[in-house]
């Protein structure tokens, strides 16, 4: 037998053919940490996914580059910027010719799948095997395209998208080689439908709103100016699913609903209806306004939203048993995520796309167990930048000199003699959907630096040690004149080290807005 050895810029270490190590890349849409319950917030339960922190590491700290869900997509790939793959927003387009890691793994002989939601056009390249969404996809009855041909397929997106992942990892991949699995899923993407098993999932349960639920936005313009707000700006049937069947209840996007509504088999739809019509005809009856509304629309969806979580926890404990079943989890990485974070009633939102904590956070679970101990915990910075170089370094294959991400592998072994003290954050999809203005900024461990440009000129500084919430702007303080001076300088740093600038925000701006037919 013939073993090949392939070579780490970054660590120099050699890896035989036989030792490297398989790769599943779990990533699902809009999962806000918060409602994982190895982090510690009390929302929900999570005991699969928290299998991987207990036997492995939890990332305190993991962050995305661009908190919307094609571009982090591209991120992850290609451990470059959004201002540098090209995908900046989800309207551009993506450019599949550029290289990416999975490439890069396929030409070192691993077997490579992508199964579930990418949300970028074009046949994916750098898989030997491919069954994804269209652009969102749908929760029932949804469309796969099976390496370019479309199929519908019955059932539930988050069970159906599992089943595919397990049918490729017993009979479709060459189980001689080493593989790289990318397992996304759709859930929990708005609008939140969830499994028929799980539709009274906490009913026994009133969720508290968080502190700033009633957030003001009092010296924070371009938070005020946010079309995402629980109250003013979820659909009533679209996002809460208030489908009445004497149509009294008229929203602008309850025809999209129903359209989703239709999908479903008579048997879905009578567990459906079973469930939903009571709530409907009770909130009918008792009609809340005001703070009660509010109040009623933000349980409403948190209820929804942690159904749809509790499905793809249970994919990823499938997904875990086959590897410990089949000897395959101690030379196995896995790796669970999200897209980026989400609101969950902080500010009184959903959504996602600010620079704020919630939604630039992102949950990262990692375990090896050749290399991983159980329970690490890892408080530095890092983000879906580090993913492509990270399994690069793993699998003994070159990381190319453009990628901007770092390895986390001697990182999370604790054995990285430096890191990073700043990350980077840029956000375009202005003027588009929930009205968030374009901004960049930089964050260090402390404190946060925010600039919203095009329409606006507003800098934004908070210190997350005394305002972790982030209520408090204190650029214009003169308390903070020396924090607000080194920010500039770790902005501007940020900036020059990845290649940034105003000249690029305004052709992104130019190439948006053309694919958007106009100006705005």
């Amino acid at each position: 037998m013939i073993t090949f050895f392939f070579n780490s810029c970054k660590s120099g270490e050699k890896v035989s053919e036989s030792s490297r190590p398989n790769i599943i890349f779990i990533m699902s849409d809009d999962h806000a940490y918060q409602a994982i319950s190895a982090y510690g917030y009390g929302l929900n339960n999570t005991p699969n996914i928290d299998r991987i922190a207990k036997e492995g590491a939890i990332f305190n700290k993991g962050f995305v580059t661009n908190s919307i869900c094609a571009p982090s997509r591209a991120v992850m790939l290609t451990g470059k910027h959004s201002f540098v793959n090209g995908k900046v927003d989800n309207v551009s387009p993506f450019n599949w010719d550029q290289d990416n890691f999975a490439k890069s793994l396929q030409k070192a002989g691993y077997q490579t799948a992508l199964v579930g939601k990418i949300h970028m056009d074009g046949l994916p390249q750098g898989f030997d095997y491919s069954n994804v969404l269209p652009g969102q996809g749908q929760y029932y009855s949804p469309e796969f395209i099976e390496n370019g041909v479309t199929k519908t397929i019955p059932g539930y997106v988050t069970k159906i998208t599992t089943d595919i992942a397990l049918d490729w990892l017993e009979n479709k991949r060459e189980k001689d080689k080493p593989f790289l699995l990318l397992y996304h899923q759709k859930a929990p993407h708005r609008t939140w439908m969830p499994e028929e098993k799980y539709l009274t999932l906490h009913d026994d349960k009133t969720f508290d709103p968080p502190a700033n639920f009633f957030d003001d936005y009092e010296g924070r313009p371009a938070a005020a100016a946010q079309e995402m707000s629980i109250f003013k700006d979820m659909d009533l049937v679209y996002d809460l699913k208030m489908l009445d069947k004497e149509g009294d209840i008229k929203t602008q996007y309850r025809g999209m609903f129903q359209k989703k509504y239709d999908r479903m088999t008579d048997e879905q739809k009578a567990a459906w209806d079973a469930y939903y019509d009571p709530v409907i005809a009770d909130f009918k009856a008792k009609n809340p306004q005001g703070k009660e509304l509010a109040l009623w629309k933000y349980n409403r969806y948190m209820h929804d939203y942690l159904r749809t979580i509790q499905s793809v926890d249970d994919g990823v404990g499938e997904v875990l048993d086959y590897l410990k079943e089949n000897g395959l989890e101690e030379n196995t990485i896995v790796v669970y995520t999200s897209d980026q974070g989400f609101y969950l009633g902080e500010h009184g939102w959903f959504d996602k796309r600010f620079m704020y904590e919630e939604s630039f956070r992102t949950p990262i679970l990692v375990k090896y167990p050749k290399e991983i101990k159980p329970g690490t915990v890892v408080d530095e910075l890092v983000q879906n930048l580090d993913f492509a170089p990270t399994f690069l370094d793993y699998a003994g294959v070159e990381i190319p000199e453009d990628i901007q991400g770092e390895s986390l592998r001697n990182l999370v072994k604790g054995e990285a003699s430096e890191w990073r003290d700043a990350i980077y954050y840029t956000f375009y999809e202005f003027p588009g959907e929930h009205r968030v203005k374009r901004h960049y900024g930089v964050r260090t461990d402390r404190y946060k630096l925010i600039h919203f440009y095009h329409d606006i000129n507003h800098w934004e500084l908070y210190d997350l040690e005394n305002d972790p919430s982030e209520m408090k702007n204190v650029y214009n303080d003169p308390s903070f004149a020396e924090v607000q001076e080194n920010m500039h300088k770790h902005l501007e740093a940020m900036r020059t080290k990845y290649g940034d600038s105003d000249a690029l925000n305004e052709a992104n701006l130019a190439n948006f807005l053309k694919a958007r037919g106009g100006n705005h």
